[in-house]
């Protein structure tokens, strides 16, 4: 690990010590071998004027919610530092009391709360206090040896602190710990199975002893012929294979959310070292020893769940009903049981999933799998890879901290965590409703001709993907790639299709006509066919095919548009009764005068308003209401259908058994 110090850089923030410390900050969250999605803190001592323009002495220390890798000045929290000593030195106090304590110390009540370890900061005697969970050290302390490697590498150069569980037991027991000791002496201080301390009274030394100290880790490492990770490939798949992966996943997914009670996404990491990692054969146990610091069991929970081949969802049902166990073994009766799905899975020979309610935090997930895996290898090179016991890890999970955020987050959004997949997205109504649904909380990907959809559809969960509906191929690989992406399939909005261009029944081209005719139809049917399998295995499945209102008076293409969407609103029809009993719902929306797509310009209204006879104003609202409709009003009614308005269900968004057969 390498310094990223830029003197240049320092020297323009002029021995500004907030400005030093969120540089710094930033140094170390860049490195994910330090500090991984929000994980870690640190701190600066200051003397700062109060509001009566009294000098004080205040430790900006890391607030909740923000990222060392992107953290900024709002992001400290700035509390008086003799009540945080003054709190070090009690026998009792729950971190409940902590939190309210440090906020009513805070200089600035806009501030985020403080990080739960800045009483530990607090009573560190340095300017600048440093915090990670350095994979390098982690993976000494989480084996049989670990401190005794801890000795070997550092000597006295490093305080040794046991495992203690974070927040106020932990200050406290470091407080009893080093009292009457000279910290000069040290460089640091290193905690079992949590992470590492650095810190000095100058940023720079603070942060490159840290870079200093992981380094040996690294080295140490390195020289035991332990850095090195299984790779793996998954097999070659023909398209019947690969589909059946898919379907694996799906079913997969679906039971994760059953057991969670909400719509969960799924991404299925199938990188060389994940395919690697799942095909070693002892995976099965060492991926179930526990999380590499009790910092990730908030979001990974204690262990992963192990696919099994034969009967994925099976492993899913006894992961939960273990889940339970743990609670009732560990719980004092007046704690509230999270629910028991897992956050993660091994998928033997297939690589790794993640599961949480949006694709961002799946994400997070997926990259603490990564670091896992490989911490995880490590630690079996050297001995063997040990994790807390699992009563400390309860401990962390149900921290009195994590208790009370239950029930306030609410329930999101109504598609959070549900997949759905737009045909036509890159414009007018097929945009609008990709963009509506992601907006919702939906995982979309949106298909379109548009070679520029990939970048018009470009957000966390919302990707675009260049195809055209008329070619089966590009059909069935739109749907593989949602799932691919997302890890299932809820929700179809089919928006695209072909028909014959505007021409009167005496002047209309029977080849033309037939032809688009039975090429819409066709890409339709192709549409449902490859999503149907998914869409069983969906969340509450529906379809929703945008068609068109019917023409209301004669006029160039009268015939041949109205039919062509008379046919595609009866193939809805038939999907809608072949398909209730799988409880997948199929409705159709026909909108009309539509203008805001794009295609509809000044010369294109008046050219049209034209052959009938009328004003652009009276062409534009001649529909029923004589009112224009805008693409996101029709993308509302869309969301509408597929939502929980015609849904069986109550409360969280789960499968439902039966179906719909109404056509709207």
């Amino acid at each position: 690990m390498k310094s990223r110090w830029d003197d240049h850089y320092a020297q323009s923030l002029n021995n500004d010590p907030l400005a030093l410390r969120v540089y710094t900050s930033r140094l170390l969250g860049q490195e994910p071998d330090l500090v991984l999605h929000g994980g870690g803190n640190t701190s600066v001592k200051a003397t700062v004027a109060n509001f009566f323009g009294e000098p004080e002495e205040v430790l900006y220390v890391k607030g909740s919610g923000w990222d060392l890798a992107t953290i900024e000045a709002p992001g400290f929290a700035p509390v008086r530092l003799s009540v945080l000593q003054k709190l070090a030195a009690l026998e009792q106090l729950t971190d409940s009391q902590m939190v309210t304590q440090q906020r009513a110390a805070m200089l600035d009540p806009h501030a985020p709360n403080p990080s739960v370890e800045a009483i530990l900061h607090a009573i560190i005697p340095f300017k600048f206090v440093d915090h990670t969970h350095a994979d390098g050290v982690v993976t000494l302390t989480n084996t049989p040896q670990g401190a005794a490697l801890v000795r070997q590498i550092y000597g006295d150069r490093v305080l040794l602190i046991p495992y203690v569980m974070p927040g106020f037991i932990l200050a406290r027991k470091i407080w009893e710990l080093t009292q009457g000791i000279d910290w000069s002496q040290y460089e640091g201080m290193i905690l079992l199975n949590h992470g590492i301390f650095s810190f000095a009274d100058d940023a720079r030394t603070a942060y490159e002893t840290m870079i200093k100290l992981v380094s040996e880790a690294e080295d140490y490492l390195t020289a035991q012929g332990a850095v090195t990770f299984a790779l793996g490939d998954t097999p070659p798949a023909t398209e019947s294979d690969l589909e059946s992966d898919l379907l694996t996943l799906a079913r997969v997914r679906r039971q994760v959310s059953v057991v969670k009670g909400a719509a969960m996404v799924a991404q299925w990491d199938q990188r060389p070292e994940a395919v690697g990692f799942a095909q070693l054969p002892q995976v099965a146990s060492i991926a179930t020893r526990g999380p590499i610091t009790p910092d990730h069991v908030i979001r990974t929970k204690l262990i992963p769940v192990v696919i099994e081949p034969d009967n994925p969802t099976a492993a899913i049902d006894t992961y939960a009903q273990a889940y339970g166990e743990y609670f009732q073994r560990h719980s004092d009766g007046q704690l509230t049981m999270l629910d028991p799905a897992p956050r993660w899975a091994v998928w033997p020979d297939r690589g790794t999933i993640a599961f949480d309610r949006s694709l961002k935090a799946a994400q997070i997930i997926t990259d603490i799998i990564e670091h896992t895996r490989r911490t995880i290898q490590m630690g079996e090179a050297l001995g063997g890879w040990t994790a807390l016991g699992e009563r400390d890890l309860f401990e962390m999970e149900y921290w009195e901290l994590e208790q009370a955020k239950l029930g306030k987050g609410g329930a999101g959004a109504e598609f959070q965590g549900k997949v759905v997949l737009v045909t036509g997205a890159a414009s007018g109504i097929g945009k609008a409703c990709a963009e509506y649904f992601h907006s919702q909380g939906a995982a979309v990907l949106g298909v379109d001709l548009n070679a520029e959809t990939p970048t018009i559809l470009n957000k966390t969960g919302l990707v675009g993907l260049v195809g055209d509906v008329t070619d089966e191929g590009a059909i069935r690989g739109a749907i593989a790639a949602t799932v691919r992406h997302f890890g299932g399939l809820d929700i179809v909005v089919s928006n695209a299709g072909i028909f014959p261009p505007g021409q009167t029944l005496e002047h209309l081209d029977a080849d033309v006509w037939e032809r688009s005719l039975a090429i819409n139809l066709v890409s339709q049917r192709a549409l449902l066919r490859y999503a149907i399998p998914f869409l069983k295995q969906g969340l509450d499945p529906a379809i929703v095919f945008v068609a068109s209102r019917n023409v209301l008076a004669p006029g160039p293409g009268a015939a041949a548009y109205s039919v062509a969407k008379a046919g595609l609103t009866q193939l809805a029809r038939v999907a809608a009764l072949e398909l209730a009993g799988d409880g997948v719902r199929v409705n159709v929306v026909h909108p009309d005068c539509v203008y805001d797509t794009g295609i509809w310009t000044t010369e294109v209204l008046e050219g049209r308003a034209q052959k009938y006879g009328l004003t652009v104003e009276e062409y534009k609202a001649r529909n029923l209401l004589k009112q224009p409709v805008t693409s996101l009003e029709v993308a509302r009614m869309v969301a509408t259908l597929a939502g929980s308005v015609f849904a069986k269900t109550t409360g969280a968004q789960v499968p439902i058994d039966g179906g719909s057969d109404r056509v709207i």
